[in-house]
């Protein structure tokens, strides 16, 4: 009995990141967020990020997620004032990835824009491969 109850605990505990991956991985996502578009004065279609979507309760660091023109998902994106990441005292500790495997990683920085207005830095976690991210390209 036991083992059938561990074995049970073990894979509703491994399913839950399947889950959480399937709720985020097609536009709109699943639970609190919201289109940023709908939140503060930004184009629905941020040309190299895509359609952007956040938990207001998450601002302003995020996750936002971001989706390209056909509502899939290619990238978790945290914004962290410049200010908290030069603050000893503050840290960003187990950032999540909603939409699953990440393949790469870029990090730059941003002088403000409505909603996040203060400078931080962009972390793009890409769920896609460096050639795809041409689907959140300008146009």
């Amino acid at each position: 009995m036991r083992t059938a109850f561990a074995t049970l605990a073990l894979a509703v505990a491994f399913s839950f990141p399947a889950l959480a991956a399937d709720q985020v991985e097609k536009a709109p996502p699943a639970g609190a967020y919201k289109k940023v578009s709908t939140l503060v004065k930004l184009p629905d279609f941020l040309p190299g990020l895509g359609q952007l979507y956040v938990d207001p309760a998450t601002l302003p660091a995020g996750p936002f997620l971001a989706y390209d023109r056909d509502g899939r998902l290619v990238s978790t994106v945290y914004m962290l004032p410049i200010e908290d990441l030069s603050d000893k005292d503050k840290r960003f500790d187990d950032l999540a990835a909603p939409g699953g495997k990440v393949d790469h990683v870029d990090v730059y920085f941003n002088a403000g824009h409505p909603g996040v207005e203060k400078p931080h830095a962009h972390i793009v976690l890409w769920h896609v491969s460096k050639a795809d991210e041409t689907r959140v390209a300008g146009k």
